[in-house]
């Protein structure tokens, strides 16, 4: 499976905006203008995260997106799933009748690379990945998570 535009603008646009907050609501169009992505299509977006409790709407002046809950506490997998769906390497066809070889191969391979690559996802959280961002940008806090 690849990760869509879908997938990848959302992560990128997400750590833009914990990146970019001070507590109070970010603008999509901060956030578009910022990582140069469309503004429609993230709307689309957000509106896909805000239903999966990942980030929560503020309407009126000043109004935008916030994380509904700390960084910390949100996982790329959690992110990624919401928009891609579950993560597999290969498409299951639970109707097709599977031999010996190609069980094998499914347990020792496919499954092992969803395991991992879960694993990866569920591990790696978006306040990691804006600690990150921010190094690179030279304007690390350090963030203390209790």
């Amino acid at each position: 499976m690849k990760i869509s535009t879908k997938g990848r603008y959302g992560l990128r646009a997400l750590v833009d905006m914990a990146a970019n907050t001070n507590g109070e609501p970010v603008s999509l169009t901060q956030t578009a203008s910022r990582q140069n992505l469309s503004l429609n299509y993230l709307e689309q977006v957000f509106g896909t995260l805000r239903k999966a409790g990942i980030v929560a709407s503020v309407k009126g002046a000043g109004g935008g997106y916030m994380l509904a809950k700390d960084a910390s506490e949100i996982t790329v997998k959690e992110i990624l799933e919401a928009l891609e769906g579950e993560f597999s390497i290969v498409n299951r066809i639970t109707d097709e009748c599977e031999d010996e070889v190609e069980a094998a191969i499914r347990e020792l391979v496919w499954d092992e690379i969803d395991r991992r690559v879960n694993e990866l996802f569920q591990e790696c959280t978006l306040g990691r990945l804006v600690d990150d961002y921010r190094e690179k940008q030279g304007q690390f806090v350090p963030m203390y998570y209790l």
